[in-house]
């Protein structure tokens, strides 16, 4: 199925062979990298989309304030992505090692445990954000306008996480058994029913922010029932046939299972809670500045998201082959294979981030319905620093990849940690304080990026993750 002409398919793979001729990968693996690091691209452009688009529509429809007010809510709707994100992350880890050694009873208690996991994760989040919405939103902004658009959207897409944390799990499941492809079909075709429904109920009903809001629990909703059936009865019409079949009917608690899954996905919960958590005193302190500069730094951040959809793609075929590679304990293949794509990963960003630079301008005016209002000039200046400082997330993100298959999840979590807490959210604070003014953002940027970087390299490159891998591979497996 991969073999579907598709233009960024085509794109990722000339880089691969154009690096493979210079030789900083083989060809073999740069053409297994990109069958499954391309359909999570794909994914990740149109989920992407969806999330600029949401803002793009509102701001047509609403104005300034629910482009602010939408952007702050989006941390706290990060926090399914978190949650579920966290438990996903050991899912792939166990399930890619256990697909390599085609253990695929242990593989199916460990999606079934998952999905368990995520489930009683979220809940509680969902019912705290719809009874404490408004007040959550007030936290970060002092205009009313803002808090009002902002609470009423994070009340009613609350109810979408739990859904959301199942699609990671059942995502991570298809790429962790070398499919990345079904899982594009599904969660992309899901991105383009949510901006659908967002069209109709934002413009068609007059429902703004809330129906901005419906369309994403709709659309996760639709996606989960897809996964199910497909991850049960073997296939799902237009999306052809699963290379898993978990049967629902079996045991979903198992002590062992549970505690990897724990283990591995607390630290990647932890890693993916810190620029969320990250952005709750970024967005207060960028109060300070003013509305224009959180609705340039919301649209800014909402092109970041679409110009660091690379890493979706390399860091889980990263996971995925490492992952399968250590699960038959071949332990030189792996690095191998996560050396050549943070290589791979880096000319991708440095191309992509090119291309952006260039049309900042035009990419920027799509968000608003003036392009003489305030906002615009401080929005291309914010997408163009972020052009040189994303080539940065192809190290971070690539390094990660191994570190995340090996169960090695604590460094990606304290690296990301330390740039946003340690540098980024102090250097945005100096910008609003002292006369560093809006290089203090500038710099946040930079410092975001390329302080994970150094770290998961490093730690990559030292070969512990190999062996913290031993202990959470399947019994047959057996390390160089």
């Amino acid at each position: 199925m991969s073999s579907v002409p598709n233009p960024i398919r085509l794109g990722i793979l000339w880089i691969g062979l154009a690096l493979a001729r210079v030789g900083l990968v083989t060809e073999a693996r740069a053409r297994r990298t990109t069958e499954l690091a391309w359909p999570r691209i794909v994914t990740g452009i149109a989920r992407m989309s969806k999330n600029a688009v949401d803002v793009a529509m509102v701001g047509v429809a609403v104005g300034s304030s629910a482009i602010a007010g939408v952007g702050i809510a989006g941390p706290f709707w990060g926090l399914a992505f978190a949650v579920g994100g966290g438990v996903a992350g050991g899912t792939i880890a166990l399930v890619s090692q256990r697909y390599g050694a085609d253990a695929r009873d242990d593989l199916g208690l460990a999606v079934r445990s998952s999905a368990l996991l995520v489930v009683a994760a979220s809940i509680p989040v969902t019912v705290g954000f719809w009874r404490f919405g408004p007040a959550l939103i007030g936290l970060l902004s002092s205009d009313p306008a803002v808090v009002d658009a902002g609470g009423s959207y994070l009340r009613v897409v609350a109810f979408g996480i739990p859904f959301a944390g199942l699609n990671l799990v059942a995502s991570r499941t298809l790429v962790g058994c070398d499919d990345a492809y079904t899982a594009m079909q599904l969660r992309a075709g899901g991105a383009a029913v949510n901006v659908a429904l967002n069209a109709v109920l934002i413009f068609g009903f007059g429902m703004g922010v809330v129906g901005a809001a419906l369309g994403t629990i709709l659309s996760n909703v639709f996606v989960t029932t897809a996964f199910a059936i497909g991850l049960t009865a073997g296939r799902f019409p237009g999306a052809g046939a699963f290379p898993v079949t978990i049967d629902p009917a079996e045991t979903y608690v198992d002590p062992a299972t549970v505690a990897d899954l724990v283990a591995i996905g607390l630290p990647v919960m932890g890693r993916n809670l810190v620029w969320t958590v990250a952005e709750f005193p970024m967005f207060a302190i960028l109060d300070v500045f003013g509305r224009d500069v959180v609705s340039a730094f919301v649209i800014a951040r909402r092109i970041w998201g679409l110009m660091n959809t690379p890493g979706w793609g390399f860091g889980l075929a990263s996971s995925s082959l490492v992952g399968q590679e250590l699960g038959v304990g071949s332990e030189a293949t792996a690095e191998a294979y996560g050396r050549e794509i943070i290589r791979f990963s880096v000319a991708v960003y440095a191309i992509s981030a090119a291309l952006v630079f260039a049309f900042a301008d035009p990419i920027v005016a799509l968000f608003v319905d003036d392009p003489t209002a305030p906002a615009v000039p401080i929005a291309i200046d914010l997408v163009r620093v972020a052009c040189g400082a994303i080539v940065f997330q192809g190290v971070s993100g690539g390094a990660s990849g191994p570190l995340n298959a090996a169960g090695d999840t604590r460094w990606p979590f304290a690296s990301q940690a330390v740039g946003a807490f340690g540098a980024s959210i102090p250097l945005v604070y100096l910008g609003a304080t002292t006369p560093l003014g809006i290089y203090g953002l500038y710099l946040a940027f930079f410092a975001e990026t390329s302080i994970p970087a150094a770290l998961n390299y490093y730690r990559f490159r030292t070969g512990i993750w190999k062996r913290v891998s031993r202990g959470y591979r399947p019994e047959s497996a057996v390390g160089e």
